[in-house]
């Protein structure tokens, strides 16, 4: 008998509107699944774009009513950038990292280490910034809880971001909040194929699933919301901070 192969289906659901603040979230991901011939299973797991929660959450900076600080005024004049940018990165950071070169490298509020505090000008209106969440996790957990009452199926959820890498060219997303699915997947303890132990294997499988999302949501392709199915993980709580080194094991910091 031949063996099957394993499968993991990995779905875009088109059709979502562009959304603004105070938008139910999950009603319009259960809408759009099912305008896809799609409806939310036990399991499933769905990424969903930083953006469109932002949006939804009024995490929306209009920046004609930012006052730049004098330390925002001095880069932004240093580096040719708008003040008023600079200024909201400042606000949405707990420590700066490096600023060299045009570029701010932030430690924000949630502990994650980005560009710019996550603070975003692209698919927004002219004028207007976006910020991150304020408790990315929570947004996850609403959007989960919140399809569970209307359709009856627990979901995991990812709400996913771009973010660049040390060392390495090129973008990815990675997980910046997470609810009903494990972000860690630890082998420790485990043995490999030749039988050895495993001492120091953790994948970051949350971090994984928001890349692999990203193939089909894109910057322009309008498809901010991904549907996984066929990945058995562990349904629990979970939580993005799982994913931020502590000071104490951060040989970088």
């Amino acid at each position: 008998m031949p063996l099957k192969a394993a499968e993991l289906q990995i779905i875009g659901l088109a059709g979502i509107k562009e959304v603004a603040p105070g938008d139910p979230l999950a009603m319009l991901i259960v809408q759009a699944a099912t305008g896809c011939g799609l409806s939310p299973a036990d399991g499933d797991i769905l990424v969903v774009a930083q953006k469109i929660v932002s949006k939804a959450e009024g995490r929306l900076v209009e920046l004609r009513q930012v006052e730049p600080s004098p330390q925002a005024q001095e880069w932004a004049e240093a580096w040719n950038r708008d003040p008023r940018l600079i200024e909201c990165v400042l606000r949405e950071s707990r420590r700066v990292v490096r600023m060299e070169r045009g570029v701010i490298i932030v430690e924000t509020r949630h502990g994650f280490i980005c560009a710019n505090a996550g603070v975003d000008t692209s698919n927004v209106p002219p004028g207007w910034a976006s910020l991150l969440p304020v408790d990315p996790d929570a947004s996850a957990r609403r959007i989960a809880n919140n399809i569970h009452e209307q359709s009856g199926f627990r979901v995991g959820v990812i709400i996913s971001d771009t973010f660049g890498r040390p060392w390495r060219e090129g973008l990815v997303n990675v997980a910046i909040g997470v609810a009903g699915v494990a972000p860690l997947l630890d082998y420790r303890g485990h043995v490999d194929a030749c039988g050895k132990e495993l001492h120091a294997t953790v994948i970051a499988i949350a971090d994984e699933l928001a890349s692999a999302a990203e193939l089909l949501m894109g910057k322009a392709l309008h498809t901010p919301v991904v549907l996984i199915r066929g990945l058995k993980l562990p349904q629990r709580e979970g939580s993005a901070r799982q994913l931020v080194r502590s000071p104490e094991q951060d040989l970088f910091r």
